[in-house]
């Protein structure tokens, strides 16, 4: 069974296997978890992510779909990235949301990656609410058949890890 552990910090200082970035779907960067990952990442997570975009995903990835690169300086051997939905009010995207934990999980089995950071995804600027982020996230996790030893959820603020520890515990 894949413990889950929580950390409230930044997810690019995180020594894991593979770090998640809540990407978008050109996969070139961007501002939270994304623009972080690739500054401190450095140019090589970007020069993958270009190849990608390239060779497979001409139109960018699609939302609830994941994909690795190389983690250049972070802490990690790899970088997963997966494109959460933005929230709605008047359309259920749950199943999106949970898709992007799964698949990201996914890849990590695919890659051999036993310890694999996430951040909250689609709950920053994508507008998530952060309870039911953390309900749909956690849930995926323990619903997901997985080689990987360890989930931990990164999460910067006190609200973001309040969430999380109410669906852990």
């Amino acid at each position: 069974m894949t413990e889950i552990r929580l950390v409230r910090g930044d997810i690019t200082q995180q020594h894991a296997d593979a770090i998640v970035n809540a990407a978008n779907s050109s996969l070139l960067g961007g501002g939270g978890v994304d623009g972080a990952i690739h500054r401190r990442g450095g140019p090589e997570i970007l020069d993958e992510c270009r190849r990608l975009r390239a060779s497979h995903y001409g139109k960018g990835l699609p939302t609830g779909q994941a994909v690795a690169t190389t983690a250049g300086r972070l802490d990690a051997r790899w970088v997963i990235h997966t494109v959460g939905p933005v929230w709605s009010k008047d359309e259920d995207r749950s199943a999106l949301l949970a898709s992007c934990y799964r698949e990201s999980l996914r890849v990590a089995d695919e890659l051999g990656a036993r310890t694999v950071a996430f951040p909250a995804i689609s709950t920053g600027i994508y507008g998530w609410p952060i309870d039911d982020g953390a309900r749909i996230a956690v849930q995926t996790v323990r619903d997901t058949e997985t080689a990987v030893e360890e989930v931990r959820f990164v999460l910067f603020d006190e609200a973001a890890y309040a969430a999380f520890a109410t669906q852990v515990h």
